[in-house]
């Protein structure tokens, strides 16, 4: 994997953000509009839209008009690259500790002998 994943970033960056985690939280419910979105953040529309324009360019939400009601909708295949991610460095991390524990353990012996 490369050592700067634009894809990734823009995920991470999309997640970084406590009101939009908390949107991509209302939508793995069901879709929802910018409106139901908004009235929980206190923040004004076009506020909200930046946070949802963030969302949308991540690919984690994906959004429909009709008429003067704009709908978003999560996109759960977009959460595999972040999760992907984690799981190569929860891989990692856990032979380093297995590592270090046979290592201490080793030490543990050696001087108990």
């Amino acid at each position: 994997m490369a050592k700067h994943d634009a894809e990734l970033s823009q995920l991470f960056h999309a997640f970084a953000d406590p009101t939009r985690r908390a949107m991509l939280t209302r939508l793995a419910d069901g879709p929802a509009t910018v409106t139901d979105l908004a009235g929980p953040t206190g923040l004004r529309l076009p506020t909200v839209m930046r946070h949802l324009d963030v969302l949308e360019e991540a690919g984690l939400i994906a959004t429909s008009k009709d008429g003067r009601v704009r709908t978003c909708a999560l996109v759960p295949e977009a959460l595999l690259p972040a999760r992907t991610w984690l799981d190569e460095q929860r891989a990692i991390w856990e032979a380093r500790l297995d590592r270090l524990d046979a290592f201490v353990m080793n030490v543990m012996k050696e001087r108990g002998q």
